[in-house]
């Protein structure tokens, strides 16, 4: 099945962002990397900030789509800790520069914030107090660390060697589903 235009546009913006950072995103740089028209990319964007909300949208979706099929199903039959543990094994395994970026951007912005925000509300909640519950301490020590493991290799500009990298993931799924 050939993937729609808008598509095509959303992930050619993602690969321009991996290189380039968030705000070489214009219609005229998007439609060059999708090999579209301008006109092409208004069709289904009519405004740069429609375009940015579309992309952490798709972004969103696909990190749903990727912790569903490394949790083997959705977030609400799993527990809190297997849903943590998912987000930290997807987490090591496929964050990008180009969404580290985006997220920061989205930052500012609390539209572009929300499809994140829900992803993140289901996956990797954070206690709404640790207090002295080692379990939830645990938890949140854990997605603290998953989040900088993602933050030290987008930012380094270096790759953690895999077998280090899926070390301290593993470690960390350990660490949120143990008894």
């Amino acid at each position: 099945m050939r993937p729609s235009n808008r598509d095509r546009i959303l992930e050619s913006a993602v690969r321009l962002v991996q290189r380039e950072g968030v705000t070489a995103v214009t219609f005229d740089s998007v439609a060059a990397e999708a090999e579209l028209t301008r006109g092409g990319i208004m069709y289904h964007f009519p405004s740069r900030e429609g375009l940015l909300a579309a992309i952490h949208q798709h972004l969103a979706d696909r990190w749903e789509r990727t912790l569903e099929a490394d949790a083997g199903r959705p977030a609400d039959q799993l527990t809190v800790g297997e849903r943590l543990a998912a987000y930290i094994r997807v987490s090591a395994e496929s964050a990008t520069r180009a969404e580290l970026q985006l997220m920061l951007e989205a930052a500012t912005h609390p539209e572009w914030a929300a499809p994140w925000s829900a992803v993140l509300e289901r996956w990797a909640p954070l206690p709404a107090e640790a207090g002295d519950d080692p379990a939830s301490m645990a938890r949140l020590v854990a997605r603290l660390a998953a989040d900088g493991l993602w933050m030290f290799e987008s930012l380094a500009y270096r790759d953690m060697p895999e077998s280090q990298r899926r070390a301290v993931a593993d470690h960390l799924a350990r660490a949120v589903t143990a008894p």
